[in-house]
């Protein structure tokens, strides 16, 4: 069981490297906004039909509790970061920052729910901002700013995990997924009227997002199964596996070549994260135990 719910886990993280592949191609081919119109749509069906398979209730007065708002509202700003991160920035670069979400949550932790945070943890946490900073180098002569929108992204992702904290428990965790994948429809066509331009409707651009709508969904399944298989100690950590299958990704299918820093920043960045999750892992059996 253990072993089946690990390789499930590494499955999902490919899936979602290839849901990072497809929506790069979506927004080659296609506005930024039908994109996220188009796969919003798709994701909140798929996750409708997959909660009434469960028989898990998705319309009630509980989509309008004000922390699944606030939930709703930070889904939005990372949907937005990452669907314009995917779009300009190289797939290496995007997947390094995005490996930052684990340490973004144990500093708002420490910050905004005033959870215990002990130096160890702290000392990972700023490791992990100077690799990513070796990743940005935000004065450097290849730095575009579009890199932000890769942090905006993150930042939400962790600000949403951390508002998931404190959600009422009775509300069930694919219902709240449901309502935040439906809340970023509307933004998707506000950003297509702005945009202006008319929808893409020939068969590179379709497939593309049909692409993206399934290996999204397919990957948030994966994810699903494994988490309800094995404790999340055990296969959390094979969340990183993302890092190397879309950085991979990304030197196969865009020619990407990430030097020396990217790389030396990644491997710093992924070395803080796990260093924070075994740490907060051992705290936890220590309470247990101490209990």
């Amino acid at each position: 069981m253990i072993l089946r719910a690990i390789s499930l886990m590494i499955l999902a993280m490919a899936l979602l490297a290839g849901s990072d592949v497809f929506f790069k191609l979506s927004t080659a081919l296609a506005p930024a906004g039908q994109v996220m119109t188009l796969v919003s749509l798709g994701g909140t069906a798929a996750f409708v039909a997959l909660a009434g398979a469960m028989g898990t209730p998705v319309f009630g007065r509980d989509a309008l509790h004000p922390l699944v708002m606030l939930r709703n509202g930070l889904e939005i700003l990372a949907a937005i970061g990452l669907l314009y991160a995917l779009k300009y920035v190289p797939l290496p670069i995007f997947a390094a920052i995005m490996q930052g979400g684990p340490l973004v949550v144990v500093l708002g932790a420490a910050i905004f729910l005033k959870e215990q945070v002990g130096w160890r943890r702290w000392t990972a946490v700023g490791v992990g901002i100077l690799g990513m900073l070796l990743v940005i180098r935000p004065f450097g002569t290849g730095f575009t700013g579009h890199e932000f929108w890769a942090i905006l992204g993150v930042v939400s992702l962790a600000a949403r995990d951390l508002v998931t904290r404190l959600s009422p428990p009775h509300i069930p965790s694919l219902a709240i997924s449901t309502w935040g994948f439906a809340a970023t429809i509307p933004v998707g066509l506000v950003i297509w009227s702005m945009e202006g331009l008319p929808p893409q409707l020939e068969a590179p651009a379709l497939w593309a997002i049909a692409g993206a709508i399934l290996f999204t969904t397919t990957g948030y399944l994966a994810i699903t199964t494994a988490m309800r298989l094995a404790p999340a100690s055990v296969v959390s950590p094979f969340r990183y596996a993302r890092l190397v299958f879309t950085t991979g990704l990304g030197i196969l299918i865009f020619g990407d070549r990430p030097d020396a820093m990217t790389l030396l920043g990644a491997a710093i960045i992924l070395c803080a994260g796990l260093y924070t999750f075994l740490r907060e892992r051992r705290l936890a059996r220590e309470g247990e135990t101490g209990a």
